[in-house]
């Protein structure tokens, strides 16, 4: 009986993987046909040229979020979807969609994609050691936000992050680690520097306050971030991720 139920559920999984991918081609088709009879780009006063909207990720923030978040419980619960590029592939070649930003350490053990149980194109994802902000990032994140009207991004930390360990290591002992890495430790003073040094569970203290402040600074962001977040188009939130769960916990 068990045999026979995993297989259902094997192959149910596989069913709803290759409507999701067939829906996706249909939907790059259509697009790239209606590209052909228009001319497929804007150009904006500015000069910058401006994508059309991708038919999929027409989400409000809060249901981007809400799809997010639900990736989530399914990675969890071990009921992520099968990756198989080859189902893919054609549709990803015509365009890309994301319905989400994610702003990441890059730390090893934590995958954007694979924790919030998404397939190419869905998620646009910028990753540093430390999951702080640069000019760079800003960037980034305004690319996606404007021309590809990404309605959702998220600051993603995670516990024990080494990252913050050697900003507060560098704190502490006024120390100066080599080469560029210390860039590291000075980005990540001010998280640091917000909590106390006898609070307990320093580190995963430090790491929340980082998401914290970077989300904060991301809404702050003129002129693009800052005008979409008003207008309601934009939601920016910030996530930890659990080591030893996978559960991303919600901080702002």
């Amino acid at each position: 009986m068990c045999n026979i139920t995993n297989e259902k559920k094997s192959e149910n999984t596989l069913q709803a993987q290759q409507r999701r991918s067939f829906l996706k081609l249909v939907m790059a088709s259509t697009l790239g046909a209606a590209i052909t009879a228009t001319g497929g780009k804007v150009m904006a006063t500015s000069g910058v040229v401006l994508e059309p909207p991708q038919p999929e990720n027409v989400l409000t923030p809060e249901a981007a979020l809400e799809r997010l978040m639900a990736g989530n419980e399914r990675y969890i619960a071990g009921q992520s979807t099968l990756l198989n590029f080859s189902l893919e592939s054609e549709a990803l070649v015509r365009s890309q969609n994301p319905y989400a930003c994610v702003l990441s350490c890059s730390d090893s053990r934590v995958s954007p994609e694979f924790c919030f149980d998404e397939q190419l194109g869905d998620l646009f994802v910028a990753r540093v050691a430390g999951n702080y902000l640069t000019t760079d990032f800003v960037a980034t994140l305004e690319f996606a936000s404007l021309i590809l009207h990404t309605p959702l991004i998220m600051v993603l930390g995670h516990e024990s992050c080494g990252a913050v360990q050697a900003a507060v290591e560098a704190a502490d002992n006024n120390e100066q680690f080599p080469g560029h890495i210390q860039s590291i430790a000075s980005a990540l003073a001010p998280a640091v520097g917000a909590v106390d040094r006898k609070l307990e569970n320093r580190i995963n203290n430090v790491v929340k306050i980082n998401v914290i402040q970077n989300v904060q600074k991301l809404k702050k962001q003129t002129p693009i971030l800052n005008k979409l977040v008003v207008e309601k188009k934009l939601l920016i939130v910030g996530g930890v991720y659990s080591l030893k769960t996978g559960k991303v916990n919600l901080v702002i």
